[in-house]
């Protein structure tokens, strides 16, 4: 199976595509930067499987992590996960977190909706009650929920709380969320002739979906309704695609991060913790400068040791070819899965918000990290 489109390209490419105009908002004042929104990627990989692919181990999946500027709300993490040998449903995942520690959960799977748009193309990535509609290739995302969720807490996550594990409120959960990228897309693999290595030799690379996946940072507006109590959303977000054969072997941990900043600048990275075997391990990392995908590699990352609700430090390092870049952070609302032993090993999964700060710019964005048992103090 190969996705639409021709998407082979070399180590450290400069922009390409057709370069649109997107607001920056910089001290107060409007202006328009020119952004190459495709990044030279193929539109046609936008859109989703039109049917059931032949290869059963086919998947593809939309996620977005999507927070509000004032870092009080945000969904760290939302998304429908699509497998080629269970397709009459998707499974979806919905992580709505506030700053007082509440915790809205949905999991499981669901009847596909029809992924064909009015055009009749196939713009609609959707199961029950979440659907992603790809309303301009690299541009315009649009995120509809409507369904029951369970109430908890981020302290409940931590105790071993886990969705139908026991009795729980449920809540009606509502949301409209329009997508809107504002800087150039990011392969993995991309960037590095390192991290390309890794990704296509090792078993990285079947762990995060490589080669057919990209992430993209984004302006995000919509409402968002817990039962009566409406949110109004103006914030950002880091939107996923993955296309392609992804195995899930065994994981021994991870951090990912990213944000985009009012001046126009983001960075985001990934990076594994260090192997038993002592192979080198997948590093990889971006800053975006000028509109434009700057290589980077993470010199210090905040790998998970402790389990804290929120206030965390996720400082990190990166480093370009132009030298070091220190950002600060600060975990503002959390999710957490604390897995029994027997399943995946134990893993303890964060998926959060954060406050960054660069050069005395702050932004929220997002945060997800991962660890082993005996890594957790």
């Amino acid at each position: 199976m190969t996705p639409p489109g021709s998407r082979e390209q070399p180590i450290g490419r400069g922009p390409a595509g057709h370069p649109e105009n997107v607001d920056e908002w910089t001290r107060g004042e409007r202006k328009t930067m020119a952004i190459d929104l495709t990044g030279g990627l193929d539109e046609e990989w936008e859109f989703v499987f039109a049917e059931q692919p032949d290869n059963p181990e086919a998947r593809e999946s939309v996620n977005a992590w999507i927070w509000d500027d004032s870092g009080t709300f945000g969904i760290p993490r939302i998304g429908v996960e699509a497998v080629a040998d269970q397709w009459e449903t998707h499974d979806i995942q919905v992580n709505i977190a506030f700053a007082d520690g509440r915790v809205y959960s949905m999991v499981g799977s669901h009847p596909v909706h029809d992924p064909a748009g009015a055009d009749g193309r196939a713009r609609i990535l959707g199961a029950g009650p979440l659907s992603f509609e790809l309303v301009q290739p690299y541009r315009h995302l649009r995120l509809r929920l409507d369904g029951m969720a369970f109430a908890t807490t981020t302290q409940a996550q931590l105790d071993g709380w886990m969705p139908g594990a026991g009795p729980s409120e449920q809540v009606r959960v509502q949301a409209e969320i329009d997508i809107r990228p504002a800087a150039p897309p990011w392969e993995n693999g991309s960037t590095s002739a390192e991290a390309k290595r890794i990704l296509s030799t090792q078993e990285e690379g079947d762990l995060i979906g490589y080669p057919w996946r990209f992430e993209q940072l984004c302006r995000a507006s919509g409402t968002l309704t817990i039962g009566d109590e409406a949110h109004r959303l103006n914030g950002g977000a880091d939107r996923i695609r993955r296309q392609g054969i992804r195995r899930l072997a065994k994981f021994w941990g991870h951090v990912w991060q990213s944000a985009l900043f009012p001046g126009g600048r983001g960075f985001g990275c990934q990076i594994y913790p260090p192997r038993k075997d002592g192979k080198a391990t997948y590093n990889e990392a971006y800053l975006v400068q000028d509109g434009r995908i700057v290589p980077a590699r993470v010199v210090r990352a905040p790998f998970l040791h402790s389990l804290v609700p929120q206030g965390d430090d996720v400082s990190l390092v990166l480093e370009t070819a132009d030298g070091t870049v220190e950002i600060g952070g600060e975990t503002l609302t959390s999710t957490f899965m604390v897995m029994p032993l027997e399943v995946g090993g134990g893993m303890q999964l964060q998926q959060a918000l954060a406050r960054y700060t660069w050069d005395g710019e702050s932004a929220v964005g997002m945060i997800e990290r991962s660890s082993l048992p005996d890594q957790i103090s």
